[in-house]
């Protein structure tokens, strides 16, 4: 069958297999309401007597579908104004004193209690927006969507108390308008579920029923009608901030900073947002976990700074963005003569300023757009013979944007389009790439078909202009007790997104295909039960050499005690060919690397119990003489009340004869090493929450990894390894990473922070060691090697619709 052909038969198969309507779904019907509602759980205002109710949940998990039980019935209604819509919600509970209520930061769900609700302004099966509220007043919102789950990056404004009663828990919500998105239509109707967890017996309901059967949530919820010709106010919000550092080390005179800007954020129109920063700044972000990394790829980082987490779900498709790039490491590398040396070296290329427009038409098209500007950076180099200082760039201002168009239909499916560019100011490289996205369901949500074709352009100053092309196709069955799907993808040579991107491979083909069972109702023995068993082989497009031939069986369960059980067998089933690590640009070489069969074990016992444990250990043996891997992980954590609790973790890895680049001779061919390597772990984290809104924090890591290489071998041209008595350059490895940060935060409005950091870090890297633990742990609290941080930053909330008032006349 002709390509072209193939692809329609699946277009075709994947919107009109099995498409029957849906069961139907509940409906509540709200009502408009000129009384003033005090948020304050007690529900006193009139308009709560003849509300409509919401009642009748059904159980997520784990007895799917079954019936709530009375004495632990739900309760909710729903009202509005031209502000915002409020909810008020009864969770009855025959044991009112066993209600799980620890106290957390934001968007922490810990061991408590929960009630949500989940709201879609389109009514098309595809985003929702959720609020939760726990039993101790801890609130949580995400954005949800079945391709990418839940994202707590995203925050809104708005606001929620409880109360705790004789017959359970109360909750009242406000959320505003500002903090949704919906279409202009004068009559409004909307996507709506509510979700409670009693934590202790990590039992969850819906309003309306979430069918585990199905492997979409977002379309299964229920209908809010009743929402009409409302006038909703100017979405303008103005977040000013002021931070003060104070920076040190042994070697630097202590010197303060102060720093000062402002966020935006304003609502173009009822569905679309404009979000930027002007002179940003993310000295308070979560410090990054950097590791001893001696492999052929970049270590990728998680992104923690809150204009780069929130709200993007649409500048995620397609995986083309990697937002780390942005106010990233320099990228050029200057040369000096040998008698020069850097006296300064920015690590790190300033942002300037970034904006996003993001938002979704009634007929369901998303549009967004991400600008963001880094400065020129420069490098000073001092000359030690004549003292002489020069700068020199190592990073041009450059410009980075992505705009995307996402078309939702069908309440399930969606295509899009991608588009990033990355231009630099001068004659230095310039990189556009873009892709064609689909994700499609057929009406029940039984099958689905995705894929993608993404197209990069690479302009090389004074060198050849680059395309490449990343494109994959995936059919699977994705409801029931037995789910299955096979796929495949092709990348070229000449692939290249990593300029806003991140990828590690290309010039390779693969095939993939999976199948699991599941069970959906709970048994005798475990509340749930999966098996997963995955195929994967994968081919260099140049030699049409194995690169990866895996299969791997993993099982996921839960027993009656809610206390988690996983393994699995992983197994490379022939010896493959990695491209990678020789590390060779101009020639086509290989590693061969044998099979390998291993596995592990991972054990979660009940978070609602005051103590809990984390145990996974793992293990791989590799087909050579006295070559594996081994890792264990453990993961103790105590609640030593609803306001005090810590975790603890330790890792430990051991590889022993793993082999790896090391260098280059003189005619530019890897050099490789057989090597013993050790890695140690060490975190705590614990907290301290005075109430629901101030919390201290502790986290504290220290990382230490050493690698000794014992043999050096050279690269022949099948792959193979032979041994080098030439080379004599010392490539061991040590580092050692400190990090602690202890940290106040008070949330003394809405959305307005105060938050106080304490940091002292090192990073510690050597060729010549001690191997013993705690001369490393010395080494990297010692004195010259950590610096320290001290800073008080304070933001503050202002919503243009109060702020306007401020200056009126009586």
């Amino acid at each position: 069958m002709p390509l072209k052909h193939y692809f329609i038969y699946c277009l075709t198969f994947a919107f009109y297999l099995n498409a029957f309507s849906q069961t139907s779904k509940k409906t509540l019907v709200t009502k408009f309401t000129n009384e003033k509602i005090v948020v304050d759980g007690k529900f006193d205002e009139d308009v709560w007597k003849t509300a409509a109710i919401a009642s009748g949940f059904e159980m997520l998990a784990p007895d799917n579908g079954k019936h709530e039980p009375n004495e632990r019935r739900s309760e909710v209604k729903i009202v509005y104004d031209n502000e915002a819509i409020y909810v008020s919600a009864i969770l009855y509970d025959n044991e009112p004193s066993k209600i799980q209520k620890e106290l957390t930061t934001r968007d922490n769900f810990a061991s408590a209690d929960h009630f949500g609700v989940f709201l879609n302004g389109y009514n098309d099966g595809q985003q929702e927006f959720r609020f939760f509220v726990s039993a101790s007043g801890v609130q949580q919102d995400v954005l949800f969507t079945d391709a990418n789950g839940e994202d707590d990056t995203w925050n809104a404004i708005w606001d929620s108390n409880v109360l705790i009663t004789d017959i359970g828990w109360n909750v009242e919500m406000k959320i505003p308008y500002a903090a949704l998105r919906f279409s202009s239509e004068k009559k409004q109707t909307w996507g709506l579920n509510f979700y409670r967890e009693v934590f202790r017996d990590r039992h969850q309901f819906t309003w309306n029923l979430i069918d585990n059967k199905i492997g979409s949530e977002a379309n299964q919820a229920g209908i809010l009608e009743g929402i009409e010709n409302i006038e909703t106010p100017t979405r303008l919000f103005l977040i000013p901030y002021s931070s003060f550092y104070l920076n040190g080390n042994e070697n630097q005179k202590t010197k303060g900073e102060f720093k000062g800007g402002i966020d935006v954020k304003y609502g173009i129109n009822d569905a679309f947002t404009l979000d930027a920063i002007l002179i940003p700044d993310f000295g308070q972000t979560a410090f990054d976990k950097v590791e001893l990394n001696l492999g052929p790829f970049e270590q990728q980082f998680t992104e923690n700074r809150p204009f780069f987490t929130e709200g993007t779900d649409l500048f995620n498709k397609g995986d083309l963005f990697y937002s780390r790039r942005i106010g990233g490491e320099p990228t050029i590398s200057p040369e000096i003569s040998d008698d020069e040396e850097f006296t300064e070296y920015p690590s790190k290329v300033n942002l300037l300023n970034a904006l996003k427009i993001s938002g979704r038409t009634k007929d369901g098209l998303g549009i967004g757009v991400l600008n963001a500007v880094t400065e020129k950076t420069e490098a000073r180099i001092k000359n030690t013979t004549t003292g002489a200082t020069r700068n020199e760039l190592i990073e041009p201002l450059a410009n980075y944007n992505i705009f995307v168009l996402d078309q939702r239909f069908r309440k399930n499916s969606s295509i899009s389009l991608i588009n990033t560019n990355f231009m630099r100011d001068g004659e230095y490289r310039d990189a556009n790439v873009s892709a064609l996205v689909f994700d499609l369901n057929t009406k029940k949500n039984t099958y689905n078909l995705s894929g993608d074709y993404k197209f990069s352009h690479v302009n090389e100053f004074q060198a050849k202009n680059r395309n490449g092309y990343n494109t994959s196709l995936n059919l699977g069955k994705t409801s029931g007790k037995i789910r299955y799907g096979i796929g495949g993808q092709y990348v070229s040579d000449d692939w290249d997104n990593n300029d806003l991107g991140i990828n590690f491979q290309n010039h390779f083909h693969a095939i993939y295909s999976n199948t699991s069972y599941r069970i959906l109702k709970p048994n005798k023995t475990f509340n749930s039960f999966s098996v997963f068993l995955n195929l994967y082989s994968e081919f260099d497009n140049r030699t049409g050499k194995v690169q990866e031939s895996s299969v791997n069986i993993n099982v996921n369960s839960t027993s009656k005690k809610n206390n988690y059980h996983g393994f699995g067998i992983n197994s490379r089933v022939t010896d493959v060919y990695d491209f990678y690590e020789p590390r060779s640009i101009d020639e086509v070489k290989f590693l061969e690397v044998p099979r390998n069969i291993g596995g592990y074990y991972f054990y979660s016992s009940n978070y609602a119990k005051k103590f809990a444990l984390d145990f996974n250990p793992s293990f791989t043996f590799i087909n050579e003489k006295n070559r594996t891997n081994l890792n264990l992980v453990i993961s103790p954590r105590y609640r030593f009340s609803d306001k005090i609790s810590m975790i603890y973790s330790f890792q430990f890895n051991r590889q022993v004869n793993n082999i790896g680049w090391i260098d280059f001779d003189d005619f530019d061919n890897p050099i490789f090493a057989k090597r013993n390597r050790n890695t140690f772990v060490n975190s705590l984290t614990g907290k301290y929450s005075v109430n629901n809104v101030m919390t201290f924090n502790l986290s504290v890591r220290h990382y230490w990894s050493y690698a000794i290489n014992h043999e050096i071998l050279d690269l022949l041209d099948d792959g193979s390894l032979t041994p080098n008595y030439n080379y004599t350059t010392n490539k061991n490895s040590n580092l050692n990473t400190w990090n602690m940060d202890l940290s106040y935060s008070w949330w003394f409005a809405p959305g307005s922070q105060l938050s106080v950091l304490y940091r002292n870090n090192s990073s510690v890297f050597e060729r010549e060691f001690d191997k013993e633990i705690g001369e490393n742990f010395r080494n990297s609290l010692n004195h010259e090697n950590l610096d320290h941080t001290f800073s008080v930053s304070v933001r503050y909330f202002i919503d243009y619709n109060s702020a306007k008032h401020w200056f009126s006349k009586k």
